[in-house]
């Protein structure tokens, strides 16, 4: 039976780096979509999410169990991406970078799209998810997060605790996504 995040994370405050590790292995994936649906650029999700993970390795003996561990290092990970989004738009406006996708990076909402689809509906697929991309680019950083948050998994609770604002507020966050995302794309 494999251990479970929290005990990893005690053994990891221990000073066990085959824990972190592990842990590194479980979230590594998750961490950067996460970071690249907030800062839309490959390098500076992966620098985000590689800092999240030194900064789970820091401060692995304050984790209190009062959260699940993925809320607490998602709160940590959403934070540093915000952070650096924040402390680099400036950069943005002088290059004139979009913050697209690029074409080597995942598509985490390609789960919305059932799998399974003949060779034909490939295509179709493909586009709704460029579609998708297109329109949450011109979502806000938090309703961004909120909706990634709630594709891997975690409840309204939680993306509260990781966003750190009250539940109603990441009700409205993920409402207006999806009412955008119906709007102009037709996910439902």
């Amino acid at each position: 039976m494999e251990p479970s995040d929290e005990t990893l994370c005690d053994r990891v405050a221990g000073g066990d780096d085959r824990a972190f590790d592990l842990l590194v292995a479980r979230y590594q994936e998750r961490a950067y979509r996460i970071a690249w649906s907030i800062v839309r650029d490959a390098d500076d999700a992966r620098d985000v999410s590689q800092e999240a993970f030194l900064r789970l390795h820091r401060s692995a003996g304050r984790f209190e169990r009062r959260a699940r561990f993925s809320t607490w290092f998602y709160r940590i990970l959403v934070n540093l991406a915000l952070d650096h989004r924040r402390h680099h738009r400036w950069w943005r406006r002088v290059l004139g970078n979009s913050g697209g996708p690029e074409p080597n990076d995942p598509a985490p909402l390609e789960r919305i799209v059932a799998d399974g689809a003949k060779p034909d509906e490939d295509a179709e697929r493909r586009e709704l998810v460029r579609r998708l991309w297109r329109e949450i680019d011109h979502l806000s950083p938090q309703q961004r997060a909120a909706l990634l948050l709630q594709l891997d998994g975690l409840a309204t609770s939680e993306i509260a605790s990781v966003l750190d604002c009250a539940e109603a507020t990441v009700r409205v966050h993920l409402h207006r996504a999806l009412q955008t995302l119906r709007k102009t794309v037709g996910v439902k």
